[in-house]
C-alpha cells in the first residue's frame, strides 16, 4: 500500500472512531435528559398530590353521576 493510501486509510479510521464517540455522547445526553424529566415529574406529583387527588375524585364523581 502506498504512503498516500495508508494516510487516507488511517484518517478514515480515525474519523469513524470520532463519529462513533459522538453518537454515544448524544445517547448519553438523551438519557440524562429523560432522567431529569422523570425526577421533575416525580417531584411535581409529590408536591401536587392533594390537588391531583381532588381533581381525580371530582372526575370520578362526575362519571359516577352519569
Amino acid at each position: 500500500m502506498s504512503g498516500y493510501r495508508r494516510v487516507l486509510a488511517n484518517l478514515a479510521c480515525k474519523w469513524f472512531r470520532v463519529k462513533r464517540r459522538e453518537d454515544g455522547q448524544g445517547t448519553t445526553e438523551y438519557a440524562i435528559l429523560v432522567g431529569v424529566l422523570v425526577v421533575i415529574a416525580i417531584i411535581a406529583i409529590t408536591v401536587f398530590r392533594p390537588k391531583l387527588q381532588e381533581l381525580w375524585d371530582a372526575i370520578a364523581e362526575g362519571i359516577n353521576s352519569l
